[in-house]
């Protein structure tokens, strides 16, 4: 099992999150994890967030080994090929430490606050599905030409490569049967969901046969859900346990209220040395 500590980078000064950054990596988390908003989503008033893709090349400047991510990007803030070539520079700044994670997008308010156009569901999910295939297409493919509804390219062509090839591995957060999970099937190298083992577990099932069905080995797609740290750990352990039997291979532990010493103690039992 892989685990990933989510910084929670909201409400707190940059110094903090730069701290928290180091500390995990010290601490053996295979990766660290932020939000891609950029208003505080909880407590009263406004309060201290940083952006999200700024947030991850800065976190690649000051850490050398952990992995890289955001738990987790929204489409509707930034135009593909503009995510693509944010990607491709995060990707070369970490020396191939990028995980790239992609989703339709959800919080309305903070769309609506911002000015930032939030489309209907039908249509958030049809441009997610163009705006991932064309992502992966500027990342491996010279004079890429895409023609869909909402996003187009025409000869596009973004170098260097990604350090990792043939690009950094593609999360997909997807939790809809109807349209986000089958998408995941065909375009992910990784789905994350939110829930219990005993929900994710056909919801996974569900994602092998999608994946099947469209030609792919299911086995490929790494299975990754989130891990309270809140409780005690022989609790902690269990589910692990039963994450482990339902075929999820990482975890995102968030960071629980007892702070950075109960992350320590979680990490002396469970982390590898």
């Amino acid at each position: 099992m892989r685990f990933g500590l989510d910084i929670a980078q909201q409400r707190m000064p940059w110094s903090e999150n730069a701290s928290r950054a180091r500390f995990a990596e010290e601490l053996g988390f295979d990766g660290i994890w932020g939000f891609d908003h950029f208003q505080p989503m909880y407590g009263d008033g406004p309060g201290e967030c940083f952006e999200a893709m700024t947030t991850l090349a800065a976190w690649s400047g000051i850490t050398s080994k952990v992995r890289l991510g955001i738990l987790i990007a929204g489409m509707t803030y930034r135009h593909p090929s503009v995510f693509a070539a944010e990607a491709l520079t995060i990707d070369h700044a970490s020396g191939g430490r990028l995980e790239l994670s992609y989703g339709a997008a959800w919080f309305e308010e903070e769309h609506r606050a911002l000015g930032i156009p939030f489309p209907e569901l039908k249509a958030r999910v049809d441009a997610f599905e163009e705006a991932v295939q064309i992502v992966r297409g500027l990342l491996t493919t010279d004079n890429f030409t895409f023609e869909g509804e909402h996003f187009q390219t025409l000869d596009a062509t973004m170098h260097p490569r990604p350090v990792q090839s043939p690009h950094p591995p593609i999360w997909i957060g997807a939790s809809g049967e109807q349209r986000m999970m089958p998408i995941a099937a065909r375009h992910a190298d990784v789905w994350h969901c939110f829930g219990p083992p005993s929900v994710l577990s056909e919801k996974s099932a569900r994602i092998s046969a999608h994946a099947e069905a469209a030609g792919r080995d299911p086995s490929l797609i790494l299975r990754a859900a989130s891990l309270s740290l809140e409780n005690e750990p022989d609790k902690i352990a269990r589910h692990i346990e039963k994450w482990t039997e339902a075929g999820f291979g990482y975890l995102v532990c968030g960071w629980p209220a007892g702070g950075r010493e109960q992350i320590e103690a979680f990490a002396a039992r469970f982390l590898q040395p």
